[in-house]
């Protein structure tokens, strides 16, 4: 059951928990402290001691990035703003006694649950894939872009064929199109370019989809982009196993039926696998769908469990539309920033005893770096039918995302819960944060 709604003049302490120390769980341990006031406890469960920017994790698997430039001491930067830190991880969740166990063994219990856990990377959904146990890397960690790193170094002696992509089920595709890309141009840079076949696989039902239904004319200019930087392409795939050095990908018709199977030599590779609900959330009754994600209604909350809210990758999204091979909604950094706002908002309004009436806008924006240039879209709201929508490519993608990036960071160092960076772009994008509502249905 949710706490008693309490008087400001009670002045009580409320004590929270956010799991994941990622773009959601730090943003919100800043965004409570800093909305909420000194008075309350915070508490921040993350698995390992540093804070790694995502976004910047191509960068970091072709070099240039080192590690150090793209992560955060958590505890040492939380712990300026009175927030304890547990590097150890969630290991269980006791939703009805509002207790969290951490990896160590310690018990912490809540009046608020926040999750912001992320996804649980399911590589072994694909035979053969994953950078531990498979042979193909990923960016999705820091750990694995800085593995990515040290293999593609190898790689750089003696070049080969490439193999980039997303596999079936996967719902963060922008990645995938961007270290495309950011390969090409730094093989380019390198005059190693013409040595190297580079391939794309998707399971996407065209290249442009995104997860999205399309973006403006996303199918056209990309498409246009990558036969520009000569790489071929597979979509509506499923990659059936991955070998040393070859995967079997078949290629399916608008049906979903098999079309045709082929092997693809790669010296490297790296694909996006489908996500899941981390353990220690997907095993509480009731509070997540068969995948593992949070189920929430429209002020991030748990109909079940009314205290505990969730944001990012680890909440559930149907689908935009159903494809051939199945393809998820992605949740991209703006959109996160948006429901950590929503929950701070709807938990500040329960403290003073009113509703919790705000809603996130769940828009979708993604800048893909390429090198040199990048590809901006724009889907307002995420869900059609739209506002706003469209693609966009121009080198000030490329520096809009290099500035996110330093921001970012900056934030994280200093505990600021908005930047002027992300208020103004987002205005210039004509993008709304958060709506606020009439009423609570949690």
């Amino acid at each position: 059951m949710p706490p008693r709604r309490r008087r400001p003049e009670e002045c009580v302490m409320a004590r929270f928990v956010v799991i994941g120390a990622g773009l959601g769980g730090m943003s919100a341990a800043y965004e409570l402290r800093d909305v909420l006031g000194k008075s309350h406890e915070i508490t921040l469960v993350g698995q390992g001691e540093t804070f790694g920017f995502t976004p910047s994790n191509p960068w970091l698997a072709v070099g240039w990035r080192k590690r150090d430039d793209i992560t955060v001491p958590v505890a040492q930067y939380v712990g300026k703003h009175d927030i304890r830190y547990f590097g150890d991880g969630a290991a269980s969740i006791d939703a009805a006694a509002n207790r969290v166990v951490t990896g160590g063994g310690e018990t912490i219990d809540y009046d608020y649950l926040l999750i912001c856990t992320g996804p649980k990377l399911a590589f072994e959904e694909v035979p053969g894939s994953g950078p531990e146990g498979g042979y193909t890397q990923s960016v999705c960690t820091t750990n694995h872009a800085q593995k990515a790193w040290e293999a593609y170094e190898e790689f750089l002696k003696n070049p080969g064929p490439i193999v980039v992509g997303a596999v079936q089920g996967a719902s963060c595709f922008g990645p995938g199109y961007e270290f495309a890309m950011i390969l090409d141009a730094d093989l380019r840079r390198r005059k190693l370019r013409d040595r190297v076949q580079m391939h794309y696989v998707s399971s996407e039902p065209y290249i442009g989809h995104m997860g999205l239904g399309g973006v403006g004319d996303s199918k056209g200019l990309m498409e246009s982009e990558l036969r520009q930087r000569h790489i071929k392409w597979t979509v509506n795939a499923k990659v059936a196993e991955v070998r040393d050095g070859e995967m079997t990908v078949v290629e399916h018709d608008a049906e979903g039926k098999p079309l045709s199977e082929r092997v693809l030599p790669f010296r490297f590779s790296m694909l996006l696998p489908a996500f899941k609900g981390v353990d220690a959330v997907a095993g509480v009754e009731g509070l997540c769908n068969p995948r593992g994600f949070v189920i929430i209604d429209k002020h991030q909350r748990s109909p079940k469990y009314p205290n505990i809210f969730a944001a990012g990758v680890c909440v559930a999204i149907p689908p935009v539309e159903v494809t051939p091979i199945p393809t998820g909604a992605p949740k991209t950094g703006f959109m996160i920033e948006s429901m950590v706002t929503t929950i701070v908002r709807n938990i500040e309004a329960e403290l003073a005893g009113k509703p919790a009436g705000f809603e996130a806008t769940w828009n979708a924006v993604c800048l893909a770096d390429m090198g040199d240039t990048g590809a901006a879209f724009v889907a307002l709201p995420q869900i059609p039918p739209r506002n706003v929508t469209w693609t966009k490519i121009g080198k000030w993608v490329h520096l809009a995302k290099l500035a996110f990036e330093k921001y970012f960071l900056y934030k994280m160092r200093h505990g600021t819960s908005e930047p002027i960076y992300e208020k103004y772009v987002m205005k210039a994008l004509g993008i709304e944060r958060i709506k606020a509502g009439t009423g609570n249905d949690g």
